[in-house]
């Protein structure tokens, strides 16, 4: 989102976009970034069947920050594993690289194995407000169980955006969580400066919402694996873009000393996955983000969820269920293209991502991208 010319900010905008107009915006290989692996048509986490995305973007005021007033840069992301209509949870598996964050819920998915409702996005200090509106609207949609039992414990993550945002004013409200889940869809997914992304920082440039999926060979199944990020992480010197130190030719406009901030990272795939094996996926997000350069600072919370869509109907109270599953040599693969995903959505975020300015005149700009195509050109890596 840049600023208008006018140099003041609309009072708030809540954000979506049409196929047409999401795609209008150029990735990562529209500037002729290289990268491994072949992804789905969407190149989106959306690409796994059944998954929708929707956000919240809240922006007003400019100027001084007045604690309750603005300016604001935030939102919300809401990420559904069946969409919004469906009560089926989902396998899943929970990592912690470094855990200087807050991820709700994480302990049940870990007891349990299973994902039941969103995985919600927002910043740090409206993580409380997005837990219990999630609730609120699961209530309200779903009748409560066989014993007339109503019953969630979200999982809702965040980064800090207080360099952009007034994130003690508290301006995500239920209203915002309500929307994001109403307005949650498949297809293309919007990146940059949206939703829970909208106020955040990577490698020192403009971060927020990234996403980009892989397809693996028929002769591995023909699985996708999809993957959205927030990016809010990581110090300009030690980015890496296709193996070419981009952070080091790119160094104007530094807004960090150190590798600080965070990084949410939700993975979906449709291979028949138990949590055992989503965890090992989750853990290889890892792997993606050290391709960037990202050493994962001590002030960084790099929190990851993964999911499987296969298996319907394994959530429920009565009976046996009848499962499938790969066996653990089968998950390399899945492996390998959890990494490259990572690789590029994050890639796919910083690209997106334009110059904002926010509370106190604090400018964060967007990586340039007639530079990135120089730096890469400079380190014959350039692919167009």
């Amino acid at each position: 989102m840049r600023k208008p010319s006018s140099g003041m900010w609309c009072a708030a905008i809540v954000f979506s976009c049409s196929l047409a107009l999401c795609q209008s915006k150029p990735r990562a290989r529209d500037l002729g970034v290289p990268f491994d692996g072949v992804p789905g048509p969407l190149n989106a986490i959306t690409d796994v069947k059944g998954v929708e995305v929707g956000h919240t973007t809240l922006i007003s005021g400019d100027g001084p920050l007045k604690v309750g007033v603005g300016p604001v840069r935030t939102g919300v992301t809401a990420v559904f594993p069946r969409g919004k209509s469906s009560t089926d949870a989902v396998f899943a598996g929970y990592f912690s690289l470094n855990g200087n964050g807050e991820m709700t819920g994480t302990n049940w998915v870990e007891d349990s194995g299973f994902l039941d409702g969103p995985v919600m996005i927002t910043n740090t200090h409206s993580v409380g407000v997005v837990r219990d509106a999630v609730i609120a609207w699961r209530i309200k949609r779903a009748p409560p169980d066989e014993e007339g039992y109503s019953w969630s414990l979200p999982v809702v993550a965040e980064t800090a955006d207080d360099d952009l945002n007034d994130m003690n004013g508290f301006h995500v409200k239920p209203e915002h969580v309500f929307h994001a889940l109403d307005s949650a869809h498949g297809g293309a997914v919007e990146e940059g400066n949206v939703g829970s992304g909208t106020g955040m920082e990577c490698n020192e440039f403009k971060g927020g919402i990234g996403t980009a999926s892989r397809v693996l060979d028929a002769k591995f199944g023909g699985y996708t694996v999809g993957v959205l990020v927030q990016c809010n992480y990581g110090w300009r010197s030690q980015l890496l873009i296709a193996g070419v130190p981009v952070g080091r030719e790119i160094s104007e406009h530094p807004v960090r000393d150190d590798d600080i901030g965070s990084i949410i990272v939700v993975v979906a795939t449709d291979a028949p996955l138990i949590p055992t094996q989503l965890r090992r996926v989750a853990k290889r997000v890892t792997m993606g983000l050290g391709r960037l350069g990202s050493f994962s600072g001590d002030g960084s919370g790099d929190l990851f969820m993964a999911f499987s869509t296969a298996n319907p109907g394994a959530w429920g109270t009565k009976g046996s269920h009848q499962l499938t599953m790969l066996p653990n040599q089968s998950l390399n693969p899945l492996f390998l293209a959890t990494v490259q995903a990572t690789e590029e959505a994050v890639v796919n975020a910083m690209v997106a991502a334009e110059t904002m300015t926010g509370q106190g005149g604090h400018t964060v700009f967007a990586m340039p991208h007639d530079q990135l195509r120089e730096v890469l050109k400079k380190y014959n890596r350039l692919v167009k």
